[in-house]
């Protein structure tokens, strides 16, 4: 990572989320104390920033500098809310096709995601707070500077975002092998948000029983899954077929 999208050092780190900087997340090497450390937990407190307690080795691989036992990352892009967006893509009389990644982690598949999806009319696309890939250089270029302009929002929990799309009218489309309808049997022409999950976990639990529809890509010969961003794909392209 370029020395310009990470800081380090207490002090630093301390100005930085006072002064209101779009940070990613923040690495805090284990065992760290001292009024300066308790400083960092008390303007912490009022943020969602996400943080990770790690052994200093991650942090000496990161910057070779006085780094005092901490790194923050610098967000390379823009967040947005649903809130604010959602109720925009309705006044302009659009059908809202949003895509919604749980636990997508692998930094050249999101990427990947995103070039896609602005390809196919996202409107949208919806991370958690935790547990989402970094957006980082190798993000973006994977994207082909799609996540300079395609709106993704970042949000502390993923559960009632999920909810107040579904408040909003748009019907949630979960993708998964652990059904039997193909995704040729959704209405992509409706106001739909697309769950997609990890590779390896899949969708959460949790945000499965919220979905109003679980679908799956059909699948032919001895390899039973494909790649989470070619699938994404798969599935976005058939919304687009659907809607023109």
């Amino acid at each position: 990572m370029k020395e310009e999208h990470h800081i380090y050092g207490l002090h630093a780190v301390i100005e930085a989320i006072k002064a209101g900087k779009e940070i990613d997340k923040i690495l805090i090497q284990r065992g760290l104390s001292g009024a300066l450390f308790n400083e960092l937990r008390k303007v912490l407190q009022g943020t969602s920033i996400p943080y990770q307690l790690v052994p200093p080795e991650k942090i000496n691989r990161i910057t070779s500098k006085n780094h005092q036992g901490i790194v923050a990352f610098l967000c390379e892009i823009e967040y947005f809310k649903v809130e604010e967006l959602l109720p925009q893509v309705f006044l302009e009389g659009k059908t809202p096709l949003v895509l919604v990644l749980d636990k997508i982690t692998d930094v050249r598949n999101f990427g990947a995601i995103a070039r896609t999806a602005a390809c196919t009319g996202v409107n949208m696309i919806i991370v958690p707070q935790r547990g989402s890939a970094q957006i980082n250089a190798d993000a973006i270029k994977t994207s082909a500077g799609a996540l300079h302009q395609l709106p993704v929002c970042r949000e502390y929990n993923l559960k009632e975002t999920l909810l107040y799309l579904k408040e909003s009218g748009l019907q949630l489309v979960a993708c998964h092998e652990k059904t039997q309808s193909l995704i040729y049997q959704a209405d992509f022409k409706l106001p739909t948000a697309l769950v997609m999950g990890a590779e390896d976990t899949g969708i959460s639990p949790e945000y499965l029983k919220l979905c109003d529809k679980a679908v799956k890509i059909p699948m032919q010969g001895n390899i039973s899954s494909l790649n989470v961003s070619v699938a994404t794909g798969v599935v976005l392209y058939e919304a687009v077929k659907q809607r023109l």
